[in-house]
């Protein structure tokens, strides 16, 4: 984190008093622009297909790809055609809407739409148009649902069903709006969400993260001994509640080393470690497949939503006529 980021996460500071007035002009305008498409001065678009937006009310590192990766499944297990589609964050494409497919890179696409793909074998589409991305999946696929991968706050784009993820440890940190604090939009904001689900902890709506075996960056297989240290890498929002996760599994860690959210890892990254063992999360191994050695390693976790979460779910899919019988 830069030195802004970590005001956010600390008490009132003299940077987070400078920062303030960019934080009025910031909600000046988003509040426009909010209202103008709630008037209709800005036309809504509106798909063929419902939209389901999973996404936030504060930058970086809240979860929101595991539930969008349990959402899918749970909608493929119900016998619907899922897609998804993201802004592709972190990738750089000479074409867009770009289709995510096996041969995709990171580079290309960006790291969390590589990884949902991956996950769930259906179409994913990226690029900075989510209307054009609609299009395209439209015209090229029989879709029941599409999801989108953030995009609460691209209100151009029309949905049916908002789901909103907030980090139960970090939640709205000092409170501010951007620059002066982690904030989108205003907390009010969760008033008009269909369902508001907490990232841990004890909340009724809530998903627990559940770590499964590690697996080898390079060939994807499950580790067969027991490891016990390493150096943990991550280029995530929150880090600690991965090497937390790591410790409880009974890995020391020797060392850990973060870097910047969706940062693009190259092998020279990785020379001081040498031959040592490498532990990193699955966003992390996509990016560094390439150029992984033998020992290094990644930890997938999968998010399990509670039974409020599920039931609520539930309600809203057939409310939006997305899911009969439930």
């Amino acid at each position: 984190m830069n030195k802004i980021e970590q005001s956010w996460y600390k008490s009132f500071s003299f940077l987070t008093l400078l920062l303030l007035p960019l934080s009025g002009l910031f909600w000046l305008i988003s509040t426009l622009r909010s209202l103008c498409y709630k008037i209709g001065l800005l036309e809504q678009f509106k798909g063929e297909v419902p939209v389901i937006v999973v996404g936030n009310i504060s930058v970086g590192g809240n979860g929101k790809t595991p539930f969008v990766i349990w959402l899918a499944q749970y909608l493929q297990q119900n016998d619907l055609n899922v897609a998804v589609i993201s802004r592709g964050y972190g990738g750089s494409s000479q074409i867009y809407p770009l289709i995510v497919d096996s041969s995709s890179t990171t580079a290309q696409a960006g790291d969390e739409p590589v990884l949902i793909q991956r996950r769930l074998g259906c179409p994913v589409v990226v690029g900075p148009d989510r209307k054009a991305n609609i299009k395209l999946l439209n015209a090229k696929y029989d879709l029941d649902v599409i999801i989108s991968d953030d995009g609460m706050q691209h209100y151009k784009m029309g949905r049916d069903i908002e789901c909103c993820i907030v980090d139960s440890e970090r939640r709205f940190g000092n409170g501010f709006l951007m620059p002066a604090g982690p904030l989108r939009e205003t907390k009010k904001r969760l008033k008009t969400v269909d369902l508001v689900i907490e990232n841990g902890g004890a909340d009724n709506f809530n998903y627990q993260l559940q770590a499964s075996a590690l697996l080898n960056v390079a060939t994807g297989e499950k580790v067969q001994s027991k490891l016990h240290s390493g150096h943990a890498i991550s280029a995530i929002g929150n880090p600690t509640r991965f090497e937390n996760t790591l410790q409880r599994s009974g890995v020391k860690l020797l060392s850990t080393a973060h870097y910047r959210d969706h940062y693009a890892y190259t092998a020279a990254d990785f020379e001081k470690y040498s031959d040592e063992v490498v532990i990193m999360t699955e966003k992390d191994a996509v990016k560094c497949r390439v150029f992984a050695k033998p020992n290094w390693y990644f930890l997938p976790v999968d998010a399990k939503p509670s039974s409020a979460v599920i039931n609520k779910l539930n309600l809203l899919l057939k409310e939006k006529g997305i899911l009969d019988g439930l």
